[in-house]
This record gives C-alpha cells, sequence and structure tokens, in this order.
C-alpha cells in the first residue's frame, strides 16, 4: 500500500470529485504551489509529495467541513493512500479539530501555509490590480495588523507555525507570496499585470 504513491492528476481529479466551489479549488491551488516553493527551499527529495498533499489538504472541508481532516482519512485510507500522506494532511487540522501535531518539515509547513494563503488572498482582492505578482509583503504585514481584515484566518495559527518553522513572520509572508506568485493566473490572481517571461 505504501508503494501506491498518488500523482498530481490523481489528487487533482479526486479534489474535483468531493469540491466543486471554485474558491476552495483556487485554494487548494494555492496551497500546492506554496507547498511546492517550500519543498524546493527545504531540498526535499519527494517534492511531488509536499504538492500532492498540499492539493487534497482540505478534500473533505466542502460535504464534510463539520468532520475536517476526520473524512479526509477515511477518503484517502479507501483510496490506498499511503498512512504518511494522510497523516501529513491531518496534522494541519492540530489543536483546531484533533491533536495530530506537525512533526515532519512538510507538515509543518502545511499547518503554517493554509491560513496564511487565505490572508494573502483577501489582500490581493482588494488592490486596485487584482494581482499578487505586484504584492509587497509590509502589504500583508500592515493587513495582519488590523484584526477586523481577514478575521476568520487564525493569525495564532500561522505564528506558531513560523515558530515551529524556526522562521520569522515576515520570511513565511514573503517566501509564500513568492510561491503563489508561480501560480498566478491558476489562482485567479494575475489580475492585470502581465506575467513576465
Amino acid at each position: 500500500m505504501e508503494n501506491n504513491t498518488p500523482t498530481r492528476a490523481q489528487a487533482l481529479e479526486l479534489l474535483k470529485k468531493y469540491n466543486q466551489n471554485d474558491s476552495l479549488i483556487k485554494h487548494a491551488l494555492a496551497v500546492e504551489a506554496v507547498m511546492l516553493h517550500f519543498a524546493d527551499l527545504y531540498q526535499a527529495a519527494d517534492k511531488e509529495a509536499w504538492g500532492v498533499i498540499g492539493l487534497v489538504h482540505d478534500l473533505d472541508y466542502e460535504q464534510h467541513p463539520e468532520e475536517h481532516c476526520a473524512k479526509t482519512r477515511e477518503i484517502l485510507q479507501a483510496e490506498k493512500w499511503p498512512e504518511k500522506y494522510i497523516r501529513a494532511i491531518e496534522s494541519h487540522g492540530w489543536g483546531l479539530v484533533n491533536d495530530v501535531k506537525p512533526f515532519e518539515d512538510l507538515e509543518k509547513v502545511l499547518y503554517t501555509i493554509d491560513e496564511l494563503t487565505g490572508l494573502i488572498t483577501a489582500v490581493v482582492l482588494l488592490r486596485p490590480s487584482k494581482s499578487i505578482l505586484d504584492l509587497q509583503p509590509q502589504s500583508v504585514k500592515k493587513k495582519w495588523k488590523q484584526k477586523g481584515f481577514a478575521a476568520g484566518v487564525n493569525r495564532d495559527v500561522i505564528i506558531a507555525g513560523a515558530e515551529m518553522l524556526g522562521m520569522d513572520l515576515g520570511t513565511v509572508i514573503t517566501e509564500t507570496i513568492t510561491g503563489m506568485q508561480k501560480a498566478a493566473a491558476e489562482i485567479g490572481l494575475k489580475g492585470e499585470m502581465q506575467l513576465s517571461s
């Protein structure tokens, strides 16, 4: 069963089977892009696994929000996904919906950047350009301090995650933006900016 390594195509098919909400799919693609970026930073040997886990991390959220993470375990076990993938996905719910603590670098990154991609998306959508391509980290930091802005984003999780990673918040924000920029068109945040070739 551990040899049944899921591909990105399988992960995307599964994501779309359980999620029709465009915002959730774009969030999944954003998290995937950031996970791939961090996999490069960490020089991860299993880079594709980082992306696949990012892509399906909220697999159950649209249909089973009250059983978030637990239902994903059921679905992925039935699909015969490797236990390490399932555990990694569960760990982004640590302290929120379960007690599966992130231990691996991959798990810590997912835990940290999941909420942050939501905050960054909210910041981008307020910008005149509606583009992440010209977004500066200080714009996110400014909005971070406004507790009423994107109030649903759990800033405590992001802070705890950054501490786990041993990174300062500014670095995490900068690297998350960079990861999202790589998928600007796919996540609907290219806006009016032209991608430089």
